[in-house]
């Protein structure tokens, strides 16, 4: 099966040479989606909170836009700035993936921008599209 791009509607154009999102074989790749308005602007600077919320709303999109639902999200990469984030990250985190939560990892770095507090990129499997 070939891949398929996926760009949900009013997406913005991204700041390097990528798409949103790949659906490929009934599995569906989110590139790293940082808190950034259609604009690529960071929204919400200094609310880590706010910004992972944007973020899986975000990535809860390019998903949805490929047939599947937060349900079927199988591995998230969690990047953060400073781990004084981690807990507003993770209370935000935990309400989009109340039931079985999928394998993650999360480590501290540097992001594109430096008013960005966290970039999320995800792994889901919505099965196949025929």
């Amino acid at each position: 099966m070939p891949k398929q791009v996926i760009i949900p509607p009013g997406t913005g154009t991204p700041i390097a040479p990528f798409v949103p999102g790949t659906l490929a074989d009934g599995v569906v790749y989110v590139s790293g989606t940082l808190p950034f308005d259609k604009d690529n602007n960071v929204v919400h600077p200094g609310d880590p909170a706010a910004q992972a919320r944007h973020v899986l709303e975000t990535i809860q999109g390019v998903i949805t836009a490929a047939g599947g639902t937060m349900a079927d999200v199988t591995f998230n990469s969690i990047f953060i700035t400073d781990w004084a984030n981690y807990a507003a990250v993770n209370a935000v985190y935990a309400e989009f993936f109340p039931g079985d939560k999928p394998a993650r990892y999360c480590i501290q770095c540097g992001l594109v921008k430096p008013d960005a507090l966290v970039e999320i990129a995800t792994i889901a499997h919505v099965g196949t599209k025929g």
